[in-house]
């Protein structure tokens, strides 16, 4: 190399170090949840914020994650077919193939579900928010439903029209069905919104979660 080279290069470094440039930080790594104990929706309100977070519990220690840097696997022994049942029709027709992350444990499958343990007692009117779907983009539609006694009831659901809302009390933790109609890449947004004791309304960010399906 060159002294004229050799100089520049110094130089450069110099101007660098002068200025407090530094590299760009690494992008955080992105993370693949495909089974285990998952809060997808974390809610929680914290120094004046309504927020919603990802609270991951796979590997049996509880951690909290930016839903950006997660997908939620949904693998191909998710599958199965929609009952006859006329009940369960918002899943297609019957026969019909539908990949399902269930309401009761699966050691196979993601246990998704929702949680607002960060949500205090006292600090909302009613004790509550409202939890809502706003948006889904995906191959085909998406819904979340409880089944009690073999009987369905619709949390979320795209097919007829969003947004949708459910009341979550503070402390709470609920799992229920996940079904997507199709396999593919899917973006599911989320927000909350309650009011304080004092009247002031408060919504949380939209927040985008990411699952793959097959």
């Amino acid at each position: 190399m060159s002294a004229t080279l050799t100089r520049a290069a110094l130089y450069s470094g110099a101007v660098i170090a002068a200025l407090g440039l530094a590299a760009a930080p690494a992008q955080a790594a992105l993370i693949t949840l495909s089974q285990g104990h998952v809060d997808v929706v974390d809610i929680a309100y914290e120094g004046g914020v309504l927020r919603l977070g990802l609270h991951d519990e796979t590997t049996g220690t509880g951690v909290e994650r930016d839903p950006a840097e997660v997908t939620l696997r949904v693998k191909p022994e998710a599958g199965a077919t929609v009952p006859s049942n006329p009940a369960f029709s918002f899943l297609g027709s019957p026969g019909a193939p539908v990949w399902i992350l269930p309401q009761t444990s699966n050691p196979a499958l993601l246990h998704a579900g929702w949680a607002a343990h960060e949500l205090p007692a006292g600090a909302f009117q009613g004790d509550s928010v409202h939890l809502k779907l706003t948006a889904v983009s995906g191959p085909a539609d998406v819904s979340l439903y409880d089944v009690s006694q073999g009987t369905p009831t619709k949390r979320f659901d795209s097919g007829d029209g969003l947004p949708d809302s459910v009341n979550v009390s503070a402390g709470a933790h609920h799992h229920t069905n996940w079904a997507f109609e199709a396999k593919g890449d899917y973006t599911l947004t989320f927000q909350a919104t309650g009011k304080l004791t004092n009247g002031t309304t408060l919504n949380s960010a939209p927040v985008a979660y990411h699952f793959t399906v097959g």
